[in-house]
């Protein structure tokens, strides 16, 4: 808890002469306010009471004083409002990107795991929120505090007695509102919890749209929406429901102590013991006494909002990559491309159920192998382990005879290239789409990537060449286009090792022609591996693995292979392969 508090103090450190700036013009805003009761009793009970020939010139000096304190207090609320806000949002912003650093460093199966609405939600709705409790939450206990205790401390002075009446009434509207307040938090943290489910059901549908519309199934995602945003709207309701009652019941506080100053100020006035001028002196400062009970369940629903982001942001930071560097990671230089596997054995999560089991496998620098076997048996799985998208369970795997969890991520992973079946663009041109693999290309590398890849002829008929807006991942382009270019930026990165999985299943037979050459021509004089369930698009492969439930159980040729007839011919042969 005390490591929670430092880290929430610690946002305010670059910005601590702003807050202290915003603090102070916000003491002197609230003391002013209490001036104002102040300055109207002086008018009734000192100037309108005595010598009335004087009383004009008084009063236009008491209205100086007002106009002059109206414009200092306007001065301080101006550096609130402004600055305050300003503060909170570079605070936001701040823990935003540090929260985006964040999610850039955790690992597949952290995401394995999470709806991308939830986490989302945490980037944006509750950092907004937590960013309202660190400009308004310390401006607001600093006015309210100024007001009650002034407020009372003035009255008290004015009437001892009538001022304790009033008192009386503080404690039951502090219980009232601290119960009402619980209610609030209960029906707020819900709301918090369905309006994610309602930004996960939302990113879930528009991102899968066009699936939804092939299979018209617009009613049912309909109606799976309504159930969440029904829920949504019952926990608003509820919320709202318990508001009701607060504000209503606190009126009523309001009303009685507002009685309770007419009637046994009357009395007083009656007696003697308090003239008119106090009286008004006493209304208008009930405003300000019980401003901080009246606004408690707004400024602890702020508290409880921000907590509440704060509380989901930490859970989010505090949450460890589980693939990272070892604290003596090298970075790898000079890269030959033997990839060796030793004993290998991995399962999701550390589960019982394992995936891979004792594989051992030697590919050296510069071979092109293709990983062969039936849906579901590990191909993907274990080519994702020489990247350490995952960590193996048991055994190691070496590129050039070093261990990679003695490699840096970063330093490992740029050493490697992955074109994938389901090809993934980012909304922008087709150049930074390609510049991707290098940051910092020049325009004519890219434009070399892209002739290598046999993508260029198409880029340049676009409508406006490699400055094209491609849409949301690559929406305009083709299967074999958008394929290309994920070849082309693989090109452009230049590693020394490639994985190509299933590149080319999912493409027309005139597009797997060309990205086929494409393919072959970014693997020469590259270690290779290829996974591939049109087994017609790895015959000639140097070498050809087959993986089953039992691990490696063939390696060799197409021709050998075929010879053996076993698990490699079946599966040829169930496609029809000639």
């Amino acid at each position: 808890m005390n490591n929670r508090i430092k880290k929430f103090l610690s946002y305010y450190k670059p910005y601590l002469r702003l807050f202290y700036t915003v603090m102070a013009c916000a003491l002197v805003g609230s003391a002013i306010a209490l001036l104002y009761p102040l300055l109207t009793r002086y008018i009734t009970k000192n100037i309108l009471t005595n010598d009335l020939s004087n009383a004009l010139n008084q009063i236009y000096i008491v209205c100086g004083i007002m106009l002059v304190l109206v414009v200092l207090q306007n001065l301080c609320q101006f550096v609130v409002d402004y600055h305050g806000h300003k503060m909170g949002a570079m605070m936001e912003s701040d823990m935003r990107r540090e929260l985006f650093e964040h999610y850039q460093k955790l690992s597949f199966n952290f995401y394995d795991t999470q709806k991308i609405g939830q986490l989302m939600s945490r980037v944006t709705n509750d950092l907004f929120l937590l960013s309202e409790l660190y400009h308004h939450g310390p401006e607001d206990y600093m006015k309210y505090f100024i007001k009650f205790v002034g407020s009372f401390v003035i009255l008290f002075f004015i009437n001892a007695k009538l001022t304790l009446a009033i008192f009386c009434f503080l404690p039951f509207m502090a219980v009232f509102a601290l119960y009402f307040n619980k209610k609030l938090n209960i029906a707020l943290r819900r709301n918090k919890d369905r309006i994610a489910d309602i930004n996960a059901q939302v990113e879930d549908n528009l991102s899968g749209i066009r699936v939804v519309q092939s299979f018209g199934n617009e009613n049912f995602e309909v109606e799976k929406f309504n159930y969440e945003n029904n829920r949504f709207l019952e926990s608003r309701k509820n919320g709202y429901k318990s508001e009701a009652y607060f504000y209503t019941r606190m009126d009523t506080f309001i009303q009685l102590i507002t009685i309770t100053v007419i009637v046994f100020g009357s009395i007083n006035i009656v007696h003697a013991s308090l003239d008119l001028a106090d009286m008004i002196t006493f209304l208008l400062y009930i405003a300000y006494l019980i401003e901080p009970i009246q606004k408690l369940t707004h400024v602890t629903t702020q508290f409880q909002d921000g907590i509440t982001g704060f509380d989901r942001f930490m859970e989010m930071l505090e949450i460890e990559p589980s693939i990272k560097d070892s604290s003596n990671a090298m970075e790898l230089k000079n890269v030959q491309g033997d990839v060796k596997f030793k004993n290998v054995g991995f399962s999701y999560n550390g589960n019982n159920q394992s995936v891979l089991n004792n594989i051992s496998l030697d590919i050296n620098s510069g071979d092109y192998i293709a990983l062969v076997g039936p849906s579901g048996i590990g191909k993907t799985t274990l080519c994702s382990l020489i990247p350490r998208f995952y960590d193996v369970n048991e055994g190691e795997i070496l590129i050039d005879g070093v261990n990679v969890k003695d490699i840096s991520l970063h330093s490992l992973r740029r050493n490697i290239g992955i074109v994938q079946q389901d090809v993934y663009l980012f909304a922008g041109t087709v150049l930074e789409n390609i510049r991707y693999g290098k940051p910092e290309a020049t325009n004519e590398e890219i434009i070399e990537a892209a002739k290598n890849a046999n993508a260029h002829d198409f880029i340049i008929a676009l409508p406006n060449g490699y400055e094209t807006d491609i849409g949301q991942r690559g929406v305009k382009l083709s299967g074999g286009q958008k394929q290309r270019l994920s070849i082309a930026r693989v090109f452009l990165k230049n590693p020394p090792v490639l994985i190509f999985d299933e590149a080319t299943s999912a493409l027309d037979n005139e597009s797997e022609k060309i990205v086929k050459d494409s393919l072959e021509a970014l693997a020469k004089n590259r270690t290779t591996i290829v996974i591939a369930h049109r087994l017609s698009t790895i015959r000639n492969a140097e070498r050809i693995i087959v993986l089953t439930d039992d691990g490696i159980s063939e390696e060799g040729t197409h021709e050998e292979l075929l010879s053996l007839d076993r698990t490699y011919a079946q599966l040829y042969n169930m496609q029809f392969v000639i």
